[in-house]
């Protein structure tokens, strides 16, 4: 049953995913009318494999080119997944009646998933800027980050009204977020010259570590039920709120990043 607190997060839902499929709408126009170097920059993504050299007598690693990423609509997809979920929330009154059933269980599975799509969209694109082209690499980058956000879900099922919380979940989802970003930092560092990293790398890598950090520690006042975390819809609401304008920050970040040199 709603009451007048999960009627405020589903109409809260509602203004959310609004501004995120109007900045989706925007940044489609952008990448494909106004900025045309947006439009141009669509990374070849590649296929690593070896070749048996018959000259050499050796086998020697070579490559293919596969296909171009669209990189401007993909990081309007970003923002679109987000404003998806939050219709499926507030619109619909089947998905409406979960969602607050489940909040009252101290469950959100619509977020993880969501969660689960667009972020591993979003660390895909940044990791193409950072030049990781191999579609074996991407790949597993995407599904790292997909099974950090299902350890996510399954964090809040094994603790539903649990009086004592299990952790497990937890460890091992930072543990599998965490392993991307080594890869995108070998690639950052791989130059061995700090000086000629762009201002822009820096600020996509500090924004979404500040992004990365902020959900778990939101995760962690939850469980721990600190001062207003002791109800679990306040946590959803930082969620939310943390939600928007963390995708905010990077979505942008990363589309102008896309018009570096």
């Amino acid at each position: 049953m709603e009451n007048e607190q999960t009627k405020k997060l589903v109409r809260f839902n509602l203004i959310m995913g609004s501004l995120h499929f109007i900045q989706g709408l925007i940044m489609v126009f952008l990448a494909t009318s106004v900025i045309q170097t947006i439009a141009e920059f669509q990374p070849v993504i590649t296929q690593n494999f070896l070749s048996f050299n018959t000259t050499t007598q050796s086998l020697e690693l070579a490559s293919k080119e596969l296909f171009t990423l669209p990189f401007g609509i993909l990081v309007a997809s970003f923002l679109f997944l987000s404003a998806i979920a939050h219709g499926i929330i507030a619109i619909p009154k089947k998905t409406r009646e979960i969602y607050v059933s489940d909040l009252q269980k101290g469950i959100n599975r619509f977020r993880w998933f969501e969660y689960a799509l667009s972020s591993s969209v979003m660390i895909v694109l940044i990791s193409t800027l950072f030049g990781i082209y191999d579609i074996a690499s991407l790949l597993l980058i995407f599904g790292l980050n997909f099974i950090m956000n299902i350890f996510g879900l399954y964090m809040e099922l094994m603790n539903q009204n649990s009086d004592k919380i299990k952790w497990g979940s937890f460890v091992y989802g930072s543990i599998a977020g965490i392993l991307p970003w080594v890869a995108i930092l070998l690639y950052m560092f791989g130059t061995g010259s700090l000086d000629m990293i762009p201002w822009f790398v820096w600020a996509i890598v500090g924004t979404y570590f500040v992004a990365f950090n902020s959900f778990p520690v939101n995760m962690i006042l939850q469980y721990k039920k600190v001062g207003k975390w002791k109800d679990y819809l306040y946590g959803e609401r930082v969620y939310i709120i943390l939600s928007l304008v963390a995708k905010t920050f990077l979505a942008w970040l990363v589309l102008f990043g896309a018009m570096q040199p």
